[in-house]
């Protein structure tokens, strides 16, 4: 791993103020393991105790009915006052892990081992399991009468050695347990390890990239589950590459139409410098203010241009106003400008309320009406009307100039564009501007056909 990355991996662990997604999920993957580990091992080994006491009950009983049988043919033979001990074979504690007396109809005893004491057992009658104390310690015993009902054996045995099986076992589970844990732990750290070599994979291809390098991260080999965070970092490297390519466009268009005006100031002011006469110094110094003026609309432009960001969504400062109020109050200014041009201007405005930011709605109506104005020959109509139609509201903008061929009427949207064979002077900013402004008050823009001839532009506010 080179410098880079690593000085990336430490900003990145201290950004995330040391939170790993790799430690949290070993930690919960783990966590859920052990506890369904640890309940199993509970689960089984009270199934394992019910079980083994089943079977030690059941060996229980069937030592009783065989010691039970053995002695019921010598049972006439034997009877007497005094009971016999059995001789046992010498199995180091044989005696501590079973006991047994038989007893007779009359309470006699006949029989019983070593260890068995000479007091009964159980002093239960019935037959079947039961508890009694010995010792100071529990016991299981069993007892059962001959068919004859003539002998009763009563055996035990101590729960003791029931623990000491059941302990056994338990501890081989706890020990097994100990022993898997840790290599589960590290497989599963193992194979997380693995998957997120995946993240770091596409992390280091967006580390080793250059500013300008806005190619999309390749998603062969990532998990489905990343699909959608690679796809939305690659629409956004998409968007900035965009924006990236408006911008140097926007620089390199305005360089060359900054160029014009200038190139035209600095004409103008040689030739006053030189000019040998009133009138001809008057008529340069006339040029360089029409200079001046054009070159002062063009930086106006460019910064409202500027501000209006393609990739911005609706305008947060956009509130209810009242379109017919708002238009009535621009109306002045450019009825003036339309009579200095010998152009017939009307209105024709109804009540209509939308969300609007007055203030870039101004600039809006300011680059419609100038382009009317400018593209529309003397004597022309130019209408400003407002209004609403199936609940929405609508701006329009119509003129008698010679409109935009249908083929074209996406095209004027762009930046610097200007039709082949236009007349008036512009700098192919101004429906661009509208544009934006229409974008940003998440209206629709329509361009459409006066009759005869002529533009009309329709703004749809949203309802």
């Amino acid at each position: 791993m080179d410098l880079k990355k690593i000085e990336l991996k430490n900003l990145a662990m201290k950004e995330g103020h040391g939170w790993s997604l790799r430690r949290s999920i070993l930690a919960i993957v783990l966590a859920i393991t052990v506890s369904i580990w640890g309940f199993s091992g509970i689960v089984v080994y009270i199934e394992a105790d019910q079980e083994s006491q089943e079977l030690f009950d059941q060996s229980l009983a069937e030592t009783a009915h065989l010691l039970l049988t053995l002695a019921d043919h010598e049972a006439e033979e034997s009877l007497a006052s005094t009971a016999h001990t059995l001789t046992e074979s010498n199995v180091e504690k044989h005696s501590q892990y079973l006991l047994f007396q038989i007893w007779d109809t009359q309470k006699r005893l006949l029989y019983r081992n070593n260890a068995a004491p000479e007091t009964p057992l159980t002093t239960d009658t019935t037959s079947g399991f039961g508890w009694t104390q010995l010792n100071g310690q529990p016991w299981r015993t069993y007892s059962i009468w001959n068919a004859p009902h003539r002998l009763q054996i009563q055996i035990a045995e101590p729960i003791s050695h029931r623990k000491d099986i059941s302990g056994r076992f338990a501890y081989k589970l706890l020990l097994f347990a100990v022993l898997v844990l840790p290599l589960m732990a590290g497989a599963i750290w193992w194979m997380i390890n693995r998957l997120f070599r995946v993240l770091q994979h596409s992390a280091d291809q967006v580390s080793q990239r250059t500013p300008n390098d806005l190619e999309k991260v390749d998603l062969a080999g990532a998990p489905v589950e990343l699909h959608s965070l690679l796809t939305a970092l690659n629409h956004l490297f998409e968007r900035v590459s965009h924006a990236m390519e408006q911008e140097q466009r926007f620089t390199a268009n305005a360089s060359h139409e900054l160029r014009t005006p200038l190139a035209a100031i600095k004409a103008n002011l040689q030739v006053i410098q030189r000019a040998r006469n009133d009138p001809e110094r008057d008529e340069a110094a006339a040029g360089l203010l029409i200079s001046v003026d054009r070159a002062t609309r063009l930086v106006g432009q460019l910064m409202t241009l500027s501000r209006l960001d393609p990739q911005d969504a609706r305008d947060p400062a956009l509130q209810t106003y009242d379109l017919q109020h708002f238009l009535a109050k621009q109306v002045p200014e450019f009825a003036l400008l339309a009579e200095r041009k010998q152009l017939n201007f009307t209105c024709n405005l109804q009540a209509a309320s939308c969300l609007m930011n007055p203030d870039t709605l101004a600039i809006m109506l300011r680059n419609l009406l100038d382009n009317a104005v400018r593209y529309t020959p003397v004597g022309g109509q130019i209408e400003l009307a407002c209004g609403n139609v199936d609940g929405r509201a609508f701006l329009r903008v119509s003129d008698s100039g010679p409109g935009i061929p249908e083929e074209m009427r996406e095209k004027v949207f762009e930046r610097f564009f200007r039709l082949p064979g236009a007349s008036a002077s512009g700098s192919g900013l101004g429906l661009s501007i509208v544009k934006g402004i229409v974008r940003s008050h998440d209206a629709r823009l329509e361009l459409g056909e006066a009759a005869g001839q002529g533009l009309i532009v329709t703004v749809w506010f949203a309802s």
